[in-house]
C-alpha cells in the first residue's frame, strides 16, 4: 500500500523541499490520501467494483495524457483484469482530444467560446460491457464537457445498471482523478523549477 499516492506519482522524496512544502499543509495532504483510499480501497464493492474503478481511472488518466499517472492506473487494472486493459487503452485512443468543449446557446457574450469538439462514444462497447461503456462516456463528458453533464447522461447510466450511489461514486472518482492529476502536474513543475 502506498502511504501517499500524490508523493508517489510526483516522485517526491522524504525530506525533499517538496516534501517539506507539502508538510506545511498536513490537512490537505491527509484529505487527498483519504479520498484516494476511499475511492480505491472501498469497504464494499456493492455499487462499483474495484475493476470498474481501476478501468475508469486508467481511462481518465489516459485522457489527461500524463504517461506516468496513466501507467500507474493501467498497472492497477492489469493486476485485476489484464484482458480489460487493451480495451481501455483502445478507448483512450478513441477519446483522446483537447477541450473543454461545449456550445453556449443563443447570441450571448459566451457564445464566442462555443466549441463543438469531439462527442465521444465508446468504439467497442462489447469489449467493455454495458456498465463500463456508459461509465466511460459519462467520464469523458465530465472531463471535456462538464457543462453538458445532465439528465441525459445520468439516464444513460441508470439504463446501464448504475444506481444513484454508483453514479455519485463514479462522478467523485472522475473529479478526484482530475484533481490528483493537476496537483501532481503542479508539483512536478515546482520540482523541475527547483532543480533547474
Amino acid at each position: 500500500m502506498i502511504a501517499d499516492v500524490i508523493d508517489h506519482l510526483a516522485g517526491i522524496q522524504p525530506g525533499s523541499p517538496l516534501d517539506r512544502l507539502r508538510a506545511r499543509r498536513p490537512a490537505a495532504r491527509e484529505h487527498a490520501q483519504r479520498s484516494y483510499d476511499a475511492l480505491f480501497t472501498p469497504e464494499t464493492e456493492e455499487e462499483i467494483t474495484l475493476v470498474e474503478r481501476d478501468a475508469v481511472a486508467a481511462f481518465v488518466a489516459g485522457l489527461h495524457d500524463d504517461p506516468g499517472i496513466a501507467r500507474f492506473y493501467a498497472d492497477r487494472l492489469a493486476e485485476l483484469s489484464p484482458g480489460l486493459l487493451a480495451a481501455v487503452e483502445s478507448e483512450v485512443s478513441a477519446g483522446a482530444t483537447t477541450g473543454p468543449y461545449g456550445v453556449y446557446p443563443g447570441e450571448g457574450p459566451l457564445s464566442a467560446e462555443s466549441d463543438e469538439g469531439l462527442r465521444y462514444r465508446v468504439r467497442r462497447p462489447g469489449d467493455l460491457g454495458v456498465r463500463l461503456a456508459a461509465a466511460f462516456e459519462h467520464a469523458h463528458l465530465l472531463v471535456f464537457r462538464p457543462r453538458e453533464a445532465g439528465r441525459e447522461s445520468l439516464d444513460a447510466l441508470a439504463r446501464a445498471g448504475w444506481s444513484t450511489t454508483g453514479v455519485v461514486t463514479l462522478s467523485q472518482l472522475v473529479a478526484f482523478l482530475t484533481f490528483q492529476i493537476r496537483v501532481v502536474a503542479g508539483l512536478r513543475h515546482l520540482q523541475n523549477g527547483a532543480t533547474s
